[in-house]
């Protein structure tokens, strides 16, 4: 399924926008999470991966020297050339670029050993047509790896949270907790293999401004912490409240799966 043509612009818009930002984002770029993700795959020599909402690149450029090929697929034509150029500077070749929607790809069924996307889904507005899609394009026996933003699985907290991070990004659609991904993946008829949750701590006000955000918007942003109801403050962890070093966690989700031999 495509993603609704208005949404489909404003996201292509702001990825355009903010393309070099994600190139050079720390949080994307590195990480204990990028030598998870490789330990987790287990990546061979001969394998052909296809890297979903590729955004600066690094994952892609995590991969490719542990496989055959790499194609680096993205939305958002600025972004796809801010990391086709930052990928070349690291003068590796053995990753292309293609121009794709995640939820409608335009590649041929059974074609991929492995399909990687990483802190991406929450911008889609059909994550579980993307996933049906990865699981279409595998391999049989190949597998789809994702990182993304997981909620709690209290559903008040989870809606607070997921407003919090909408505050600061408008392209963030919605993320899920753990189950409703595991889910997604069986319904998709992948085998979970393996599922983990990692956190990261981001200091608010460049995690903010990464994404433009007014002064008055980054005002709202530490009013929600401040205001955040028990269950939600737990998971967002604030420390340094009232300090210019005020600082949160948000929690992702590690989840891998298999397609089976067998078509069920």
């Amino acid at each position: 399924m495509k993603l609704d043509q208005k949404q489909e612009n404003s996201s292509q818009e702001r990825f355009a926008r903010f393309a070099d930002g994600y190139v050079s984002s720390q949080s994307h770029a590195r990480g204990a999470d990028l030598d998870l993700l490789v330990e987790i795959a287990k990546p061979q020599a001969d394998w052909l991966v296809l890297d979903i909402a590729t955004g600066g690149g690094h994952t892609a450029l995590k991969f490719a020297p542990y496989v055959h090929q790499v194609i680096a697929t993205d939305i958002t034509p600025k972004m796809l050339s801010a990391a086709e150029k930052f990928i070349r500077e690291q003068g590796i070749m053995n990753i292309s670029f293609r121009l794709a929607d995640a939820q409608d790809l335009s590649f041929d069924a059974d074609t991929f050993d492995l399909v990687t996307c990483r802190i991406a889904p929450h911008h889609f507005t059909d994550c579980a047509g993307f996933v049906q899609e990865a699981s279409r394009v595998l391999k049989m026996g190949g597998m789809l790896v994702v990182q993304d933003h997981v909620l709690p699985e209290d559903q008040a907290a989870a809606r607070y949270v997921d407003n919090f991070e909408h505050l600061r990004d408008p392209s963030h659609n919605r993320a899920f907790n753990s189950d409703e991904w595991v889910r997604m993946f069986e319904r998709a008829g992948l085998k979970v293999s393996h599922t983990q949750e990692i956190t990261k701590r981001h200091q608010l006000r460049p995690w903010a401004e990464r994404q433009g955000c007014s002064p008055q918007v980054i005002a709202r942003l530490i009013l929600l912490l401040r205001e955040a109801p028990p269950k939600a403050a737990a998971w967002l962890q604030v420390e340094d409240y009232g300090l210019q070093t005020v600082s949160f966690v948000n929690h992702h989700i590690l989840i891998a799966g298999i397609r089976p031999l067998n078509r069920v």
